[in-house]
């Protein structure tokens, strides 16, 4: 008698698989960002692999949250580089809610560092004065407002952000330029870029001495006295004149160089004015040996430090900033209050590229995340 042997069981899984199709292709690599990793942009769990030019796969594992329905987009490793429609606008997340086990998607063009913009969502520039007085250095400045594009039909208030160096922020004319201007325009689409920016043009030739806080390298500066300026004299006349949310946790100042490091001396002398700071490779090398003793003296209060610097600036450049960066949150007066943010971009130099590329990601951490770091 011929027994029966029993079934064998399938070992086949039946996983979800993406095959994407894109015919604006370049060198970057494709993530999935989705309901299924908390949207992370740069997940090397769900990078897509290169099949050929334009074209991607990705092979979902197996596990329960790939089951049900699946919300993601594809970028190329952060929201500035997410993908965009053929006219250079925002797209919808795609859902996937179906049976099927595999998926063929269309991608027509990506963002490259949160570029192109819409114009229509462009700040508004406002000349706040071409003479502005500053009676702490006897001198006057040409300071500017950018406004959301929306702040004449709209009755809210916004966070403020104060930088220096206006001349190399938004004018076309310059030579070197952030863009803040478009990469604001982008951001508002994201919900990420409705801030006042109070953009303050340098001293030209006494801009390092301006800049420059107490005795350094670089000898006696008016760094103090400038700092002055913008908490006793700019910052009320701001905060009267636009419709500001003008509290200590929703103001900013920032600047890049000798400009990052007045930003840093205006945050740690006045932490009752300023919980914002974002800091851009910061001349540290001018005052190597900066004391942090005066900060026991206040009352500490939560601070969030946004730090960058180019590992192609100088030699010295990122060991500065990193030391920087660890001497403050030792300080046992800091504990639980200093968050610092600190990005370091191996391939940077030291020019307003890397500054421009480095904007959004500041803002969205300064002013719109809870993330402590």
């Amino acid at each position: 008698m011929n027994s029966q042997e029993p079934p064998v069981k399938s070992t086949v899984t039946h996983t979800k698989k993406i095959i994407l199709l894109t015919p604006n292709d370049d060198n970057r690599p494709v993530y999935i960002s989705g309901n299924f990793n908390n949207w992370a942009t740069q997940d090397y769990n769900f990078r897509m692999e290169k099949i050929e030019e334009g074209r991607y796969e990705f092979e979902f594992p197996e596990g329960e949250e790939f089951e049900g329905e699946l919300i993601y987009k594809f970028t190329k490793g952060d929201w500035s580089e997410v993908e965009i429609d053929r006219y250079g606008n925002k797209t919808p997340n795609r859902h996937w809610n179906d049976d099927q086990l595999e998926r063929v998607e269309k991608v027509a063009k990506w963002r490259h560092n949160w570029l192109p913009y819409r114009p229509s969502q462009l700040p508004k520039v406002h000349l706040i004065s071409e003479e502005f007085e500053i009676p702490q250095l006897n001198k006057t400045r040409k300071i500017w407002a950018l406004l959301p594009h929306d702040y004449d039909t709209s009755d809210e208030h916004y966070p403020v952000l104060y930088l220096q160096d206006a001349q190399n922020l938004f004018n076309e004319k310059s030579e070197f330029n952030w863009q803040i201007d478009k990469k604001l325009a982008v951001m508002s689409d994201y919900g990420i870029g409705k801030i006042i920016v109070i953009a303050i043009e340098h001293a030209e030739s006494e801009r390092i001495q301006e800049y420059n806080v107490g005795r350094t390298l670089l000898g006696a500066g008016h760094g103090k006295k400038y700092i002055r300026f913008i908490t006793d004299t700019l910052k009320p006349f701001v905060d009267k004149t636009f419709r500001t949310k003008a509290e200590r946790e929703f103001t900013g100042i920032g600047g890049s160089s000798m400009g990052g490091l007045v930003s840093i001396f205006s945050g740690l002398i006045y932490p009752e004015v300023f919980g914002k700071l974002m800091v851009f490779s910061p001349s540290l090398w001018v005052i190597p040996k900066i004391k942090l003793g005066f900060l026991d003296i206040f009352e500490p209060q939560e601070t969030r430090l946004y730090l960058y610097a180019g590992g192609d600036e100088s030699e010295t450049m990122v060991k500065h900033v990193t030391k920087f960066r660890k001497r403050l949150l030792r300080r046992e007066s800091l504990q639980g209050k200093m968050k610092v943010r600190l990005s370091i971009n191996m391939e940077g130099k030291h020019n307003e590229r890397y500054w421009s590329d480095e904007f959004p990601k500041a803002i969205e951490w300064l002013f719109f995340s809870d993330k402590p770091e």
